[in-house]
């Protein structure tokens, strides 16, 4: 009698003691605990140090390094410290800077150095937003196609507790230590992100780097739309969490303001629990993709994703705590089921050669949508009013859901390992 376990069964065993998995588990946190400390910490720091609220707002500007990163991405592509791989080489470098950045905060006062802070903060989110590059690059060169779903899911629940550590542990710690302190523990912190660089398995991808700078820049672009329905491809990416994020766009406004929950309650249930299992939905998620594979988990994801925003439509018509308990957490899981899956179809549509510069060009292109979805979201609520809005929300998934039918022997070709890859 055959005694042999299914493929997914063995994919899900290997992924599960995966040293890669925790590397990226490591790495997620690494990731996320910079952010933070360059925004909403920075701000505390600021406000409560007695800052000008109009300095402060002008600190804002400091987390532009985060949505222009694209730009120098083609530097990580072409240029690494071999010693250390091609894509472990940036992520320590960048490492180190932050834990000096970190370290020169903590000696550093407001009111005396607000000049310095401001080069410090900038240098932060920029050293920052590199790392995130070649965390992402080394992500989409070593991950297999069986480990993506789950990678991505770990990574994004390690990333939210990094920021979780930056944005509220970090303040406890001010409020009983001082600013010193606390900058000093998130640079030890910061040692966790070394240790995985140092250690985690890389794909060995030196030989795939562009020869020069100016084809780092061209190339990757190139290669993009030689392929067939690219065009397409970069309408998914834009549409699939499309839906998702014009339900939650005015979320919160629509709890307070059309379903009449107080500030405990969402706070509690929204934005407490709701985070929980939107993390849960990630890595349920993940594993799930093992068995349905990257092109039905987008679609079944997908379509529950769209789904789950009838939830909000039918709380706007009967608000009751008993059905917005249950309709929160429908979608926030569904959100995070959504996430896996795309994540790992960015990381399936990059090209090897340029996985640094197309992942954050993809990830740019990515969160459009959810740029431009705030200021349409209230004058359309104002024009249909809460339940049609979310009927709306609901019919604009099925645009990327016709997509992904459209693409769907693209996406299949792309679950396939790549050159270089073991399978599964």
């Amino acid at each position: 009698m055959n005694h042999t376990p299914p493929a997914w069964l063995q994919s899900l065993r290997r992924v599960l003691t995966s040293r890669t998995e925790l590397a990226v588990l490591l790495l997620g946190f690494s990731s996320g605990l910079p952010l933070l400390l360059s925004s909403g910490t920075l701000q505390a720091w600021l406000t409560v140090s007695a800052v000008r609220t109009e300095t402060i707002g002008l600190f804002a500007l400091v987390g532009l390094p985060y949505t222009l990163k694209f730009l120098w991405a083609p530097l990580l592509d072409r240029y690494s410290l071999r010693w250390l791989g091609r894509r472990r080489s940036w992520m320590l470098l960048m490492q180190g800077a932050i834990v000096a950045i970190l370290l020169a905060l903590a000696s550093a006062h407001p009111q005396e150095h607000l000049a310095v802070i401001a080069v410090l903060a900038l240098l932060l989110a920029s050293f920052s937003a590199t790392q995130d590059i070649a965390i992402d690059a080394w992500r989409t060169d070593t991950l297999t196609p069986s480990e993506r779903g789950f990678g991505a899911a770990v990574f994004v629940m390690a990333y939210r507790i990094g920021m979780i550590v930056a944005g509220s542990l970090s303040l406890v710690i001010a409020h009983h230590f001082g600013w010193p302190v606390t900058f000093s523990l998130m640079a030890a912190l910061m040692g966790i992100g070394m240790i995985a660089a140092l250690t985690a398995p890389e794909a060995d991808t030196t030989h795939l780097a562009p020869r020069t700078l100016t084809a780092a820049v061209i190339e990757p672009m190139r290669e993009f739309f030689r392929r067939p329905e690219a065009w397409l491809l970069l309408a998914l990416m834009v549409l699939y969490k499309f839906a998702d994020a014009f339900a939650s766009a005015l979320s919160t406004t629509f709890l307070l303001r059309g379903a009449g929950f107080d500030l405990d309650t969402i706070g509690l249930i929204n934005n407490g629990v709701g985070i929980g299992v939107t993390l849960a939905g990630g890595l349920f998620g993940g594993l799930w993709m093992l068995r349905l594979g990257l092109y039905r988990a987008l679609i079944v994801f997908g379509l529950l994703q769209a789904v789950t925003n009838l939830g909000y439509a039918a709380l706007a018509v009967w608000p009751s705590l008993s059905l917005m308990i249950p309709v929160v957490i429908l979608e926030h899981f569904a959100s995070g089921l959504g996430s896996a899956a795309f994540v790992a179809l960015l990381m399936a549509a990059c090209d090897l050669r340029y996985s640094a510069t197309q992942f954050a060009l993809f990830s740019a292109i990515a969160s459009l949508g959810r740029v431009y979805l705030g200021p349409i979201s209230g004058y359309l609520v104002g024009a249909v009013g809460w339940a049609f809005y979310y009927e709306i929300t609901f019919l604009s998934a099925l645009p990327g859901l016709w997509l992904l039918w459209r693409l769907r022997p693209m996406i299949l070709k792309m679950d396939q390992p790549r050159p270089g890859e073991t399978a599964p």
